[in-house]
């Protein structure tokens, strides 16, 4: 394995949601940014980062803030999505090291709000479905969430779930379950 392919950026984010449609004139907005990066030759998680985003066309709901655990003068206090991109760039080296996520949804909401706000996307194109690789490795007939897929690889969900940091710390705890199976996609 080379240098720069052992390392391997797990992400989860969160973003404003409501418990319906959203407000006239919001939109889904990454909020907070879970980054822990994996060594897959040593098999270890050796970084854990938070980035909080502060929403630039919606507010958080109170569905939001129970849900995330984040309320509205907390992500106040995050940066800029545009700051946030160049932080995962210059800081992360997220254009040329490879990273994963549980499902396309984190893919997705990155594509849609950098076009949305004319920022360049900050990933490369290596980018892997944890949960499709996860259901691979082990012949699963449907997707599980990844409090399921813990619970079925007999792991424990660390901290809270949908906080961004404990959501990326727990997929690459998944990861790595996958990387020992030696199904891992390179």
């Amino acid at each position: 394995m080379e240098p720069h392919d052992r390392l391997l950026n797990v992400v989860d984010v969160e973003a404003t949601c409501w418990q319906g449609r959203p407000p006239a004139g919001q939109v889904s907005e990454i909020i907070e940014i879970g980054l822990c990066v994996v060594d897959l030759r040593t098999r270890e998680r050796v970084e854990r980062h938070r980035v909080l985003v502060r929403p630039a066309r919606s507010t958080v709901s109170a569905f939001c803030t129970e849900l995330t655990g984040l309320p509205q003068e907390e992500v106040d206090g995050g940066v800029p999505f545009a700051a946030a991109c160049a932080l995962l760039e210059r800081e992360h080296h997220a254009r040329s090291r490879a990273w994963a996520s549980w499902g396309d949804y984190d893919r997705k909401q990155f594509e849609r709000q950098c076009a949305a706000a004319g920022v360049r996307y900050p990933f490369g194109r290596r980018h892997t479905n944890a949960k499709a690789a996860y259901s691979a490795a082990h012949g699963l007939p449907r997707r599980l969430g990844m409090a399921g897929a813990l619970r079925h690889a007999g792991l424990p969900l660390e901290g809270r779930h949908h906080s961004g940091a404990d959501d990326a710390w727990n997929i690459a705890a998944l990861v790595l379950h996958i990387a020992a199976k030696g199904a891992w996609p390179d």
